[in-house]
């Protein structure tokens, strides 16, 4: 997803001289030869991410499309200030694209891990959060998020896991599967592990890479007739559990919402090896879902 986010962002310098990209030294050398052909637009701060989204803001209110990329904590957490205030306060619309999702960097420890990045962009208003689930999706979602700042912010998250395929790129659910027990709703790179795991299960699987604004039509629409959703999310578990009891609000329905749990796992390890101790790897969600259903 990085190559083809440095590769798309490369191409909109090229085609729209309103286009910026502000580094904070990641990803610094992927951008070194669109750096030299525009080197007034392709601003690297340093190891300084607060003046990286402050930056960011600048160039929005000078009329500019800045995208603003580097790792999520450094992104999100660090500089929440910023984000709140220098982009949401001021009205200044922006792309901010990261890397790392919730534990891609887990060899690095705690510092490189956020989980909580997108229930702290929930807090911040004018924000659409884009989730793509496959490399191949990330060109249309930059594109577009880009295309469309005129009507606000977007944060793009990005992943070094990816389902097996991608799909057709929808601001709505997708329906990868049809069933009548429940509806699991896969959020970006959750898909190939929901269908994995519960393959022989009698339920709908819906796919979601656009998250916010999140489409309480089509959920509403799928969930006519089981009552029961599950949520499988690629950060802090329950992040949407919000969207989903607003859009089913007029209803009785059931609610499981996977995704990073509330609690610190103080341990190194792999991605995958995170996924299994969150319970998010197949094995884990068939067993929770399963549970849920009361199904064997």
């Amino acid at each position: 997803m990085r190559t083809v986010f440095t590769e798309t962002a490369s191409e909109l310098l090229d085609e729209d001289p309103l286009t910026a990209v502000v580094l904070a030294e990641i990803s610094s050398d992927m951008f070194a030869k669109a750096m030299a052909r525009h080197p007034e637009r392709v601003l690297n701060v340093g190891i300084r991410e607060q003046l990286m989204v402050s930056v960011g803001g600048g160039l929005a209110l000078a009329g500019m499309r800045p995208i603003v990329h580097t790792y999520a904590p450094f992104l999100v957490e660090r500089a929440f200030e910023q984000v709140k205030l220098d982009l949401a306060h001021q009205g200044a619309h922006a792309v901010l694209a990261s890397i790392g999702a919730s534990y891609d960097a887990a060899p690095s420890g705690r510092t490189h891990q956020a989980p909580e990045d997108v229930a702290l962009m929930d807090s911040v208003p004018g924000f659409s959060v884009l989730v793509p689930g496959h490399p191949d999706e990330v060109r249309a979602l930059l594109r577009g998020a880009v295309g469309t700042l005129e009507a606000g912010s977007a944060y793009l998250r990005m992943s070094a896991v990816s389902n097996r395929e991608a799909l057709p790129v929808w601001p709505g659910l997708q329906v990868v599967r049809s069933g009548r027990r429940a509806v699991v709703v896969a959020v970006g790179p959750m898909l190939s592990p929901v269908l994995d795991g519960l393959s022989d299960l009698d339920v709908t699987v819906a796919y979601a890479t656009t998250v916010r604004p999140f489409d309480g039509d089509g959920l509403r629409a799928l969930e006519a007739s089981s009552g029961a959703v599950v949520l499988v999310e690629p950060y802090l578990a329950g992040t949407s559990a919000f969207a989903v009891s607003a859009a089913l609000a007029s209803r009785p329905h059931r609610l499981l919402s996977l995704g990073v749990p509330r609690s610190e796992l103080r341990r190194y390890g792999s991605p995958s090896d995170h996924a299994a101790w969150h319970g998010l790897d197949a094995a884990g969600i068939r067993r929770s879902v399963t549970r849920f259903l009361d199904v064997a």
